[in-house]
């Protein structure tokens, strides 16, 4: 683990809690550059409010990133998220030459890392970050579970 990892989960569990107050899946993402520590983007999960299925919290980082350094290409960064990412996100993650990916929790259901296809590890991928989870895993966790227990008992 990087010596950034942590503190910069900590934000991106701070854009998480941010997205469940606004009603949204609480998942968090930040885009850092690990040779200064600088942020270069930060974003919470959005579909519901922007009414855009795209508008998950690692597409809204790398967008604001890439709008910040001026750039697709964001070789060399880090992008640190709650929640292990999907398939649409996994695909994102690498066109945009992502140095290294750091997630929290893993997604059984969703996840496109090390559950599901495992996106990084196709023949079809052209580029492959490197891979750290568990970061924060049990908060990540912890933050999506009272989630969805609040929706349910909302629901009946």
């Amino acid at each position: 683990m990087a010596d950034h990892d942590l503190a910069t989960m900590r934000i991106a569990l701070a854009e998480a809690q941010a997205a469940a107050r606004r009603g949204e899946v609480p998942v968090g993402a930040v885009v850092l550059d690990p040779a200064s520590g600088r942020v270069i983007a930060s974003a919470a999960n959005g579909p519901i409010g922007a009414h855009d299925p795209s508008a998950h919290a690692e597409i809204l980082a790398l967008r604001a990133a890439g709008s910040a350094l001026g750039s697709y290409r964001l070789t060399g960064l880090t992008l640190v998220v709650t929640l292990e990412p999907c398939a649409m996100c996994a695909g994102a993650i690498s066109h945009a030459r992502i140095g290294r990916l750091v997630f929290g929790a893993e997604d059984p259901k969703g996840g496109a890392v090390v559950n599901g296809p495992r996106f990084f590890e196709q023949r079809t991928c052209h580029w492959r970050p490197g891979v750290e989870g568990g970061v924060l895993a049990n908060q990540s966790a912890e933050l999506l579970q009272a989630f969805f227990r609040a929706r349910r008992g909302a629901a009946t």
